[in-house]
């Protein structure tokens, strides 16, 4: 067929549908997918078929979520919160197991035993036997047990590790442990038996703790060989003395030669070279702006030299080189030659025996006294010369320095105190501070005495005064009350200020004021005499501040007159009386305590005219009764 036959043969919408369309089966009945269904009849004869219940409102609520989006995740109860244990804070990594294994319980852990076995030498003339020295380790994490041995200079052995690491089981195929190593005991390992002489301090600390008590250690025996290499090794470092034979043959070959014998220096530096004798001293400088130099002496007792040394303080304001004498000789007298070359007899040098503790010594012209020293200088002097050089130390503490305080110049009398204070103590003075609480609480609070004038002017007997203290700031006003024909005008007498008390120096206080006492005010003495209503509440409302409007305190002062039989009358004690008494008694009683009593404890008289009395039973019951 040709290609245009063929074209005619297909039409075109079948062309178009190639490659775009699912061909049909050849039978000719596909099935459609689709999620459809058609129940035949009614819906509710099938549920009465299948003879399941109705479906309840709650399963309704329940498909109707599932038309939201998430319904799963919205409406889900949240899960109940677990509850976090002490395990669950501690890292995976680093959680130990309930029941510890013990490669992580004896982790690192080594038991150490110091032992030594005897082994032959043959082919030797000297020697037959060697002991060779060695540690058994136990490592507790696995239960191995290797042995390693010390190395030893020119021992003619290999020596390090002797065995290696590994388990080793007894004759009982039972693998050896920490029970079958005692100090003093043999171990056999591998056919060869080591005697245990001593183990380390870890190892008896932890026999200790498991109930066991291990022996002393042994004393190690030493065979010929090393008793021979020691001696070796002391006459190679020159350590060992020479004979008596090789000495007098040194001294025979140096005479037969012409040489002369050992001088005593030589023999001082050979015996005593590297020792130094280290004292400790200070000078007290008196020249103007001197001051106290410490210093630290070095004595060579190789040469009989001395060297000086300047121990400076941190910040001394000194020079950093500390030398103050180079080594040299120190002589007890020092001289200079009028003539270069001048031949003159040498000063006494200071030896051993000439610094003690305690003492000083002269370093041209300069007094250093000798203050400590140290250990070795103290054991040097008791063992050769018999003297206790820390018996003689001097305490150089230095005491703490007391700095004059300038006082304050005194007050002028204009405005306050303070306020004139603050000037002295700053360039800018700011306001004194006020005690605001005391402000807040007590202002408008102000407590007036009466008195009288007793300067023994007979025109001054009428005058009468009311003190007025101001308790907000402590100031105190002074009025005198105008009295007829007395001569002398009433009013202010001193201005509200803060007056100061002549008998203690301060400014008068609330405790000094109190009936009865005598006060001087613009160089006048002031009896009181009587307070008011209000100022007498004020005083027994702070007993502690107070103490003689303290009722309580006032009662048990007259316990020693319970027996007094004035004080038992029901008819009461005139206050005078009762002041009589107590003075009898030795109990000091201020007028005011007296009224205090008088208000707690008074009764008025049968007239007017007559005075209140005090009744005693009630009182002593009162004193007897406090807690």
């Amino acid at each position: 067929m040709s290609a245009q036959q063929l074209s005619k043969s297909i039409s075109l919408p079948g062309l178009l549908k190639i490659g775009t369309e699912k061909p049909k089966g050849f039978t000719g009945n596909a099935r459609k997918t689709t999620l459809g269904f058609k129940t035949p009849g009614n819906l509710r004869s099938m549920v009465d078929l299948k003879k399941t219940s109705l479906v309840s409102d709650h399963g309704r609520q329940l498909a109707a979520l599932m038309a939201t989006a998430g319904w799963r995740v919205a409406f889900a109860e949240p899960p109940p919160p677990e509850e976090v244990k002490e395990e669950d804070l501690i890292p995976k990594n680093m959680r130990y197991p309930r029941i510890t294994p013990a490669w992580l319980k004896h982790e690192k852990q080594v038991l150490r035993f110091y032992a030594f076995f005897q082994e032959s030498v043959p082919e030797r003339w000297d020697e037959n036997s060697r002991y060779r020295h060695v540690y058994v380790m136990y490592f507790m994490e696995d239960g191995t047990i290797g042995v390693n041995e010390p190395k030893v200079e020119n021992s003619g052995l290999t020596q390090g590790t002797f065995m290696k690491r590994q388990r080793i089981l007894n004759e009982d195929g039972v693998p050896i442990g920490p029970d079958d190593m005692r100090v003093g005991h043999d171990l056999t390992l591998h056919g060869r038996t080591y005697h245990i002489s001593g183990c380390d301090r870890f190892t008896r600390w932890f026999f200790e703790e498991n109930g066991i008590e291990l022996a002393e250690d042994e004393d190690v025996p030493t065979d010929h060989w090393q008793k021979g290499y020691r001696t070796s090794q002391v006459f190679a470092r020159g350590g060992a003395p020479l004979t008596r034979a090789a000495v007098e043959d040194k001294a025979i070959q140096r005479a037969l030669g012409g040489i002369p014998p050992i001088d005593k220096k030589l023999a001082q530096f050979l015996l005593n070279d590297r020792k130094v004798l280290r004292f400790k001293g200070y000078w007290d400088d008196h020249t103007p702006y001197g001051s106290r130099v410490y210093f630290i002496i070095h004595y060579y007792l190789a040469d009989n030299t001395c060297e000086i040394n300047e121990a400076h303080c941190r910040n001394s304001g000194r020079a950093k080189w500390p030398v103050f004498m180079k080594r040299g000789p120190l002589r007890k007298s020092n001289f200079i030659n009028a003539t270069p070359g001048m031949l003159s007899c040498e000063a006494p040098r200071y030896l051993p025996e000439d610094l003690k503790v305690g003492d000083s010594i002269n370093v041209w012209g300069r007094t250093v006294v000798l203050w400590d020293c140290d250990d070795f200088t103290r054991s040097f002097y008791k063992d050769y010369l018999g003297i206790d050089q820390a018996s003689t130390r001097i305490d150089v503490s230095e005491k703490p320095l007391t700095h004059a305080k300038l006082h304050p110049p005194p007050h002028c009398g204009v405005g306050k105190e303070e306020d004139s204070l603050l000037n002295c103590s700053m360039i800018q003075p700011k306001p004194p501070k006020v005690d605001l609480e005391r402000m807040m609480k007590l202002t408008g609070e102000v407590l007036r005495f009466e008195c009288k004038m007793i300067n023994g002017e007979p025109e001054d007997e009428l005058r009468r005064l009311v003190i007025a203290y101001y308790a907000a700031d402590g100031d105190i006003a002074v009025f005198e009350v105008p009295v007829r024909n007395s001569g002398h005008m009433g009013g202010k007498f001193a201005d509200k200020r803060r007056i100061k008390n002549p008998d203690t120096g301060l400014p008068f206080q609330l405790s000094d004021f109190y009936v009865g006492q005598v006060v001087t005010i613009a160089a006048q003495p002031l009896q009181i005499i009587r307070a008011d209503e209000r100022c007498l509440q004020f005083l027994e409302a702070r007993p502690r501040q107070f103490p003689f409007a303290d009722a309580k305190a006032c009662a048990k002062k007259l316990l020693p007159l319970a027996e007094n039989s004035e004080l038992q009358s029901d008819e009461g004690v005139h206050p005078d009386r009762l002041k009589d008494l107590a003075s009898e008694a030795g109990i000091p009683l201020v007028d005011h305590e007296i009224v205090t009593l008088l208000r707690r404890f008074g009764v008025p008289g049968e007239k007017e005219s007559d005075q209140p009395k005090i009744i005693g039973q009630d009182l002593l019951f009162f004193a007897k009764n406090l807690d």
